[in-house]
This record gives C-alpha cells, structure tokens and sequence, in this order.
C-alpha cells in the first residue's frame, strides 16, 4: 500500500482538515453516524466496506477525535462509535458537500433524497457565507491574509 503524504503540521487549515477527514470512506462514516448507525456491523453492512478498510477508518477517526468508542448502549460486551462534538461540527461541512452535488451534479434527477427541517418537513435553505454584518459574501469578496502573531504572556 501507498504511504500518502501527511498534511497534519500544514499551514493550511483545509490541508490540516483532510488529514482528518479528506477520504471518502471517512466522510460516509461520519454520515452514517450522523443518521444514527453506532455499530462496526452496522457502518460495515451500510457501506458495504471491507472490514479491514473499515477497521482502519474507524480508528483514525477515534485518533482525530471525531468519533469516540463507548460501552455498547444494550449492555452487550461490544463497543459503539459515538460522535464527539468535533465530530457533530462536520454536518455543515457534509450539508454543503451534500448541496454543492445537487447543484452540480450530472444528473441530480438520480439523487434519492432532499434534507428537510425535521419540524417543518420543507427544505433546507442553501447554505451561504456572510460577512459579520450580515453581508452575503462571494469568493471575490474574501482574501487571506496572515494570522496575527501570538503575545506572549510575562511570567
């Protein structure tokens, strides 16, 4: 197998996000997850994946910190895969992964659901990006520009 290159000192937060989520076994997992699936049976009879794949999966993604095991909820000897906060702060990421394929896909007509507001049953509103004073923003109106430097604190 092919080592792949590591991105986690990287200075890019985008890089340093893929380390930890930049795969699409991993990102199914978490969706999974989101639904509710807790169990190594259950992601692996969902997804389809080989165990050996899903074993790794899982693994890194405790190691990142984006799911967690805990003692089976049924009292049986097994584990389950919860999400940890980290973890539950991907649904944005996966809601806009989610609408961008709506609007881009070849053939949308083939996509077999639509996220609804659980207490409304209408659909969700595209997401956007907006400026602190409530300005919609497009690529064009944002830079990157250095993070300031860190004081450091006197002892």
């Amino acid at each position: 197998m092919v080592k792949r290159t590591s991105f986690e000192g990287d200075a890019c937060p985008i890089a340093r996000s893929l380390e930890a989520i930049g795969d699409w076994w991993s990102l199914l997992i978490i969706r999974e997850a989101l639904f509710g699936l807790r169990r190594f049976g259950e992601f692996q009879t969902k997804l389809g994946m080989a165990k050996n794949i899903l074993s790794v999966r899982l693994r890194s993604l405790v190691d990142h910190g984006i799911l967690a095991t805990a003692p089976a909820s049924d009292g049986s000897a097994y584990q389950e895969y919860v999400l940890t906060p980290k973890g539950r702060g991907t649904f944005p990421i996966l809601v806009a992964l989610r609408q961008w394929s709506e609007e881009f896909d070849d053939r949308p007509e083939e996509i077999a659901t639509i996220l609804v507001d659980r207490a409304k049953g209408r659909p969700v509103r595209k997401l956007d990006l907006r400026a602190e004073d409530g300005r919609l923003l497009t690529q064009a109106d944002t830079t990157l520009k250095p993070r300031p430097a860190q004081r450091r604190r006197s002892v």
